[in-house]
Formats: C-alpha cells, structure tokens, sequence
C-alpha cells in the first residue's frame, strides 16, 4: 500500500476483499480479488478499486496491470444485499467505477478463470485483455434479480459482438464457456487452467517490451475511436502518429531496427 498515490491512502487503510502487489524491478502491478469462495465484490470494494485504478495509473513504476483472483472462481458477481442498501446517487457511480481499467492509461489483463458473473464480467470488459480458461463461464445473469446490468456490461458486450449475441446472453442470463467467449472475440486468449498463469506472465512481458508511450497512445486513440467514424479515426490515428514520431522511444525503436538490436525503450 505504502506505494499507492498518497491521496488515495486515506481512503484505503484497509482493502475490502483484495490486495495489490508492485513489482518494481519489471512494472508488473497485480490486483487479486481475495474473498473466498466466489470473491463477491462489495460496494466499498467498487470504490477502492476505482482508487486502486487511478493510483498504479499515476505510479511511474508501474507499466502493466494485471486483475486476478485468488481461488477457484474470478468472481460470482456483486453483493445483492448492498444495491438494497445504497443510495440511488451512490448506485449511479456503479459504471464508473467499473471502467476505471479503461480509463486507465496502462495495460491492464484480466485473468478469468471459473464463475465470472455480473459485475466480475462487467470490470473483466473494461479491461484490454481478458485471458479465458475451460473452467471460465462468463455470464450477466441480472435478469434473474428483475435487474439489467449496470456497470457498462451490456453496453461493452454489444461493442463487441453485436445486438443479437447481447440479447441472448443479457435477456436470458445465458453463461457463455470460455471457448465459446474466445471464438466469439470476448476473450483474448484461450488456455487450460493449468497453463493460465504462464499465459498471463508470458504476455505480461510480451508488453513490457514495448514503448511505454507508445502503448498509452494506441490505448487511447482505440477507445476515443471505438463509436468514431471511420474518417474520424484516421484523422486522430494522423494526430497520434505525428506526436510519436517526435518520441525518444521513436527515435530508439528505428535505431535499433537499422542497428539489428533489441530497443530500450524510456517512455518519453
């Protein structure tokens, strides 16, 4: 905790149902839901993770993040009990919490494995990678509670697959497997369990390996574009592209192409 942003530690004595570990030598930054059995996120927990989000954002030594889950299951969904509980002004910041992965500058994994239901889909969404498993079920099942999703999940899934594959799973609280997630584009990767945490480290360093500022821009300029026009698209990708050519990581990666090198990349 001592290496989270300052401002948010008064908020955050004590982590309600996860921690956070920095690894500093390699930038790796994990945040493991820690609430056996099903690691049932709570409203506070919704909270603190947004903050959590924000700190590792601002942390320099921080360039990937990784979400995981402690146990057999990534997560069964929220705390019911706690939506009764709430006040409706509290309610209404559910997305934004949810979607502090996305706004988040970095990389960040979500690593699925077993239940990944409600608002542990919904915050697995936001994320850039979603790594699956054959134990992994991703479902919204808030129809079953006389609800609809209300974290970003129904909105996101849409993005992704279409109308008619979010009515199937939203209006039927349909559990899609792991496999059928992948072959639907959900899902970045598809392994068996065993094989999950190389997974997630081998791609943890395939991004380490890149320009630091380079990833942040091609984060942002995929989500600002994802409901752009096309001609918007390419008239920001334009932009983008003409600021990093001015980058040191710029200069670096072609002198190392020309030089038959690995590059060091420095971020700026």
């Amino acid at each position: 905790m001592s290496q989270l942003k300052h401002s948010a530690q008064d908020k955050l004595e004590q982590l309600d149902g996860f921690h956070v570990s920095i690894d500093t030598e390699t930038g790796r930054a994990d945040v493991v839901l820690k609430r056996p059995p099903f690691n049932i996120i709570s409203m506070a927990q919704r909270d603190q993770l947004r903050l959590v989000f924000e700190s590792l954002d601002e942390n320099e030594k921080v360039r990937v993040i990784v979400l995981r889950a402690e146990g057999e299951h990534f997560s069964s969904g929220g705390d019911i009990k706690g939506f009764l509980e709430a006040s409706p002004e509290h309610v209404s910041k559910l997305a934004w919490n949810i979607a502090a992965p996305a706004r988040c500058s970095k990389p960040v994994i979500a690593v699925n494995q077993g239940y990944c239901f409600g608002v542990g889909f919904e915050i697995s969404l936001a994320c850039d990678f979603r790594i699956v498993t054959d134990t992994t079920l991703y479902a919204l099942p808030e129809q079953k509670l006389g609800q609809i999703p209300g974290s970003g999940g129904s909105a996101r899934l849409q993005k992704m697959v279409g109308i008619t594959r979010t009515k199937d799973v939203v209006m039927r609280s349909r559990r899609i497997p792991g496999k059928q997630a992948y072959d639907w584009g959900i899902a970045t990767e598809f392994v068996p369990l065993a094989e999950l945490e190389a997974a997630t480290d081998s791609l943890v360093k395939e991004l380490l390996f890149f320009s630091p500022i380079a990833q942040r821009t091609a984060k942002k300029l995929l989500n600002d574009t994802d409901d752009a026009t096309l001609s918007v698209a390419i008239e920001l990708e334009g932009h983008c592209y003409s600021r990093l050519r001015s980058s040191d990581d710029f200069r670096e990666g072609v002198e190392a192409f020309h030089g038959k090198r690995a590059p060091k990349f420095i971020g700026s």
